[in-house]
């Protein structure tokens, strides 16, 4: 084993409490390494750390060259990717796959429902309150439902693995939700890193994602139309995901545009182009509810384009994914997810929540409110972490903050028992140690079929003892592999060029720029503070009065997305 793993799995340093429970590891196990691992365990062996911290140098070297970097306390830096990926068995895939399939159904079916004739409100499967308060319920979504009846064309469901082992559900993501980026630009450098890793151990390739997404949005397009025209809408160049609004744009080759390349006349949208308008069907929307048609929400938004929804209502144009997903969302629409699931599919969860007091529930919140400091309490509109107050980590200060909080508004937060997320090997500055980590499968829904990409992104928190993986706390990725299956069919003659191009479409350089730094974390969907960015950067870039093909976009990102718990 060399040296590689020497202090691997020690007690935590300085302060650190120790677990009442240890976490699960990915790789090593009681009696040795785990099956899955034990190919990339003798390869890592192999080496010494200064070899595998050059490989990880050269990681880094590529995504700076790309422009898949992010902002770190002002500091632009490439956006971290471990060398030791994730490996995840075909067996156990299968369950995993399973559960993100039944759960955007049951997810489906609750947005068809609420936006609908609210059956599981009549029938008292969840109360009405839990519809009217949340933020996210838009009721300018009722009667807007694409040809095919899809609403969740993507989603992100955020998975961990507890300490027993078990994968559990810790969030979902259907509103707009972002990182697929980072899983296909990793797989293609690890693919050209260590290239004949993929071809012994079988790792099931990512590329196929673009297509799916393209052949899932074409689907959803308006009744009559054989050949849709796709679009990627985009705040702009500002906004911390740009990177993955054009890169995908150019891998599923579709234009790539912002609100002031759209207008609606007769009911329709159009596009300008130097030839002329140019009928829009579908719209894949990497802005906010609240930003994307003025006469509907804001009416201050620069970002959409006055008359969308109108379009959308009338049948003429989808909108993907559909406004008012983010009441699916909600942390406290989350708790209810196993009774919707038996409700609408008549099933128990395959992938179980991570256990969640509801504090309107009776008696409840005073439970809460004795165990603030052993707890996680999130707040339930949130992502990427914001406000999530780790009650063993808080001062009393916070805490004290949190429980007058908690008293004002009992519906506004979820709490949740302190999850050892599981560990995988990571090499940081003193070595090869155990990291938390957790996993984004992302799921294409394209009315016939729910498909999960193999393996999804892997984020990990490389601060020693962080439980939060946003990448604007210090969190980085991993890639992720499927093993066991034979993506070549037999074929064991491969060249390097040949692995690479099956296991992920192949991404182009995209310079980066910086004009100051997000607040946010940069991997879910736009914020409030995305048109602020965005407004802002007319000040400095002339407003345009054609297209922007995916191919001439202009090619810059403010921030690479990073990672969210």
């Amino acid at each position: 084993m060399g040296d590689l793993f020497d202090g691997y799995g020690g007690p935590p340093t300085g302060n650190r409490p120790v677990p009442p429970r240890p976490p699960f590891d990915e790789m090593f196990d009681g009696d040795g390494i785990r099956p899955a691992y034990r190919e990339i365990h003798g390869a890592l062996a192999r080496m010494t750390q200064e070899e595998l911290r050059g490989r990880t140098d050269a990681l880094a070297s590529s995504y700076l060259a790309q422009g898949v970097t992010f902002d770190f306390a002002g500091e632009e830096r490439p956006f971290p990717l471990d060398a030791v990926p994730r490996v995840i068995g075909q067996d156990e895939w299968t369950g995993i796959e399973a559960g993100v399939q039944q759960r955007v159904r049951a997810l489906e079916a609750f947005l068809s429902d609420v936006y609908g004739p609210q059956r599981a409100v009549r029938d008292g499967v969840i109360p009405a309150s839990l519809l009217t308060s949340s933020s996210n319920f838009h009721r300018e979504a009722a009667g807007i439902v694409s040809a095919n009846g899809v609403r969740i064309h993507v989603s992100g469901i955020d998975l961990i693995r507890d300490e027993a082992g078990t994968w559990r559900v810790l969030e979902d993501n259907v509103r707009v939700p972002s990182g697929v980026s980072y899983v296909i630009s990793n797989r293609r450098v690890m693919a050209q890193t260590l290239p004949e890793l993929f071809m012994s151990m079988r790792v099931r390739p990512v590329g196929d994602y673009p297509n799916r997404l393209l052949q899932a949005l074409r689907a959803s397009a308006p009744a009559g139309v054989d050949d849709p025209n796709v679009v990627v809408l985009t705040p702009g160049v500002y906004n911390s995901a740009y990177f993955e609004h054009t890169l995908l744009a150019r891998l599923m080759g579709v234009e790539l545009v912002e609100g002031r390349d759209l207008f609606c006349s007769g009911g329709r949208v159009w596009m300008r182009t130097t030839a002329g308008p140019t009928r829009v069907d579908v719209i894949y929307r990497r802005v906010d509810d609240e930003f994307l048609d003025p006469l509907q929400f804001r009416a201050d938004s620069m970002l959409g384009s006055p008359g969308l929804l109108s379009a959308a209502r009338l049948g003429n144009v989808t909108i993907a994914n559909a406004v008012g997903n983010g009441v699916a969302d909600d942390k406290l629409v989350y708790t209810y997810l196993p009774e919707l699931i038996r409700y609408y599919l008549g099933e128990e969860a395959v992938l179980p929540n991570v256990d969640t007091w509801r504090l309107e529930d009776p008696g409840a919140l005073e439970e809460v409110l004795d165990r603030l400091d052993e707890l996680v309490v999130k707040p339930v509109d949130s992502s990427g972490g914001k406000g999530l107050v780790v009650g063993p980590a808080a001062s009393r200060a916070e805490l004290a903050e949190l429980r007058t909080r908690l008293l004002a508004d009992p519906r506004g937060w979820i709490a949740q028992p302190v999850v050892q997320l599981s560990t995988i090997p990571t090499l940081v500055e003193d070595g090869m140690r155990p990291r938390h980590a957790d996993l984004r499968p992302f799921a294409v829904n394209d009315g016939d079929d729910v498909w999960v990409l193999p393996g999804g992104l892997t984020r990990v928190a490389l601060p020693e003892g962080q439980l939060v993986v946003n990448s604007s706390q210090g969190g980085g990725s991993k890639d992720t592999w499927v093993i066991g299956t034979d993506p070549w069919g037999g074929r064991r003659e491969r060249s390097v060029q040949d692995i690479v191009a099956d296991q992920a479409t192949a991404t182009s350089a995209i310079p980066a720029i910086r004009e100051h730094a997000p607040d946010h974390s940069p991997l879910d969907a736009p914020r409030f503070d995305q048109a602020q960015q965005q407004q802002q950067a007319r000040l400095h870039v002339p407003a345009g009065n054609v297209r922007r093909s995916a191919q001439s976009a202009p090619e810059r990102t403010q921030d690479g997305e990073g990672a969210a718990c």
